[in-house]
């Protein structure tokens, strides 16, 4: 491609811009086509630059996944959130909306995580606690109460039950008027890391990636603008993998879902551009910076010479970013703000679709409504007032970008090429491998911070006494006792007879190979609850030891 044939492309490009978001015509223009092309194209293309870095929006993504990046869309600024009860939480995602975030993301508590309702006793004591408590229908009705889902994108935090709680998201925008079509978000949906990182998991690995290739199917027929899957190196970092190994193992997931899905007939290009990734954004700017470079490059060489993909949708890494929670101390909190920062700071640079930034006093507490203000108004600053979304891509041409961009990359091959000579990654989460590899790079930086060599900033250097630390949020004890109370009255009203003929028919079409989604959808209407979905699932697949 010519830098004239791109110019024109992209000036097409802005205009589309344009035509999608009207009310934002003149943010547009302020920029300028002219000025765009001036800021995208270096001033000598050679075949090896088209190669490796090539131009915003064009393979190999690079430089980002759209022609005029920020310039032209501003990333979603989703916050993370949810606690205590569905009702506390929807006043939360109010709130936060009113604030001006663009995106609501759900965090569940543990039972729901891992199929169980509130009443069950191995519910006791975590309900409601680091998430929301989401046992039926009822309660995802309250979740979303005066919220329009044709007009807010929400994400949730959900990997083995995720088809129940995705089914129950799409009865409640039906309930509201709102068709599937219509309905845009992500459902996390990623198992395997779960295996090595998280541990809410509930099936085997197999039986887990048939869910997921059931998802792939039932939304690419029914709802086409809904992410499907965030492939998360979030968690894998957060356990303690370095850079490299949050690129290779995510990836190399992500081949995995790949893979099982042509296996099962899909096409390649139906289900594959709503494909997305969640990554973590750490304190290293620079290596940040690179890491979310590489991984895009990496990911749309695999699409293309791997898997055959031909839509560049296909092959465009399309990814949400948190900041680092691992990163955040307990000790002198304020500083957290300034960590914040600067790792949303490396996601914006890196090219995010959309941003979650941590509140300063998560290593304490819940967030509380002011710091969660704080964590969103990072955002705002570096969006308005920091320059840097005025830039296509600010670090185009960097000797040092490029060369730790190349380094990274070439690390997460030679450990992907591990993983494929180990029996692939399924056989690698059983015999340990990748749970191993994370451990060992954990122990290692452990190591460092109290060796010395590593300054983590008021906890082993530049300290200072502290007389008490700040209160935060706390949990209202009384909430596990009301959803357990609100659950068995639910049981009580609904028609028990229907719920019934669904669990048997979701248990049949289940040793039948069937695709689950409809049978779910059927079970969710009749206000079956999350736990009576999974324990018939349970019955059918059985429970992963690890």
């Amino acid at each position: 491609m010519t830098n004239k044939e791109f110019q024109d492309w992209q000036e097409k490009e802005l205009d589309k811009s344009i035509s999608r978001f009207p009310e934002r015509k003149e943010q547009f223009l302020n920029h300028g086509a002219d000025e765009i092309n001036r800021l995208a194209i270096p001033a000598k293309v050679d075949k090896k630059y088209l190669e490796d870095i090539g131009f915003p929006g064009k393979f190999p993504f690079t430089r980002g996944v759209q022609p005029t990046m920020y310039r032209g869309r501003l990333w979603t600024m989703r916050q993370y959130a949810g606690f205590s009860s569905a009702a506390e939480s929807n006043k939360r995602y109010r709130y936060l909306l009113e604030q001006g975030t663009s995106g609501l993301s759900v965090a569940f508590d543990l039972p729901t995580q891992i199929g169980y309702d509130s009443d069950n006793p191995l519910s006791m004591g975590e309900v409601g606690k680091v998430g929301v408590a989401i046992d039926s229908l009822a309660d995802m009705e309250v979740l979303f109460e005066q919220i329009p889902l044709d007009k807010v994108s929400t994400s949730m935090t959900i990997n083995s039950p995720a088809a129940v709680l995705l089914a129950m998201y799409m009865v409640v925008a039906e309930k509201q008027g709102v068709s599937s079509t219509q309905v845009q978000g992500t459902i996390q949906n990623d198992v395997l890391k779960e295996y090595v990182a998280r541990g809410t998991y509930i099936f085997p690995p197999q039986p887990s990636l048939r869910l997921i290739t059931n998802i792939f199917q039932w939304c690419s027929e029914n709802a086409p603008s809904f992410n499907t899957i965030s492939i998360s190196g979030y968690h894998i970092r957060e356990a303690g993998s370095t850079a490299v190994q949050e690129v290779a193992f995510t990836l190399a997931n992500a081949c995995t879902y790949v893979e099982t899905a042509l296996e099962a007939g899909l096409e390649i290009d139906v289900f594959a551009k709503r494909l997305a990734f969640f990554f973590n954004s750490s304190s290293d700017l620079l290596e940040e910076i690179a890491k979310f470079r590489a991984a895009r490059r990496l990911w749309a060489r695999l699409m293309k010479e791997r898997f055959g993909a031909k839509n560049p949708a296909s092959m465009m890494l399309r990814f949400h970013t948190q900041t680092a929670g691992n990163t955040l101390t307990a000790q002198q909190i304020d500083n957290n703000i300034v960590r914040v920062t600067i790792q949303a700071m490396a996601a914006v640079l890196g090219g995010t679709q959309s941003l979650h930034t941590n509140s300063k006093d998560e290593a304490l507490s819940l967030p509380t409504e002011e710091s969660v203000r704080t964590a969103l108004r990072t955002q705002q600053i570096i969006a308005h007032e920091s320059g840097v979304a005025n830039t296509v891509d600010p670090f185009a041409g960097s000797y040092y970008m490029e060369e730790l961009t190349d380094k990274i990359e070439e690390g997460a091959k030679k450990i992907m090429a591990e993983v494929d000579q180990a029996g692939g990654v399924v056989a690698c989460i059983e015999n340990g491998f990748i749970q191993r590899q994370i451990e060992n790079s954990a122990y290692d930086y452990q190591q460092e911070i109290e060796k010395g060599e590593r300054v983590i900033v008021g906890v082993n250097k530049f300290t200072v006494e502290e007389e008490g630390k700040q209160p935060g949020l706390r949990g209202d004890p009384g909430v596990e006792d009301a959803q357990v109370q609100r659950l068995l009255e639910l049981k009580k009203r609904r028609n028990n007879e229907k719920v019934k003929e669904t669990l048997t028919s979701l248990e049949i079409a289940a040793n039948r190979e069937e695709n689950l989604m409809p049978y779910i959808s059927d079970a969710v209407r009749e206000y079956a609850t999350l736990g009576e979905i999974c324990n018939v699932l349970r019955k059918v697949f059985g429970e992963y030891r690890g």
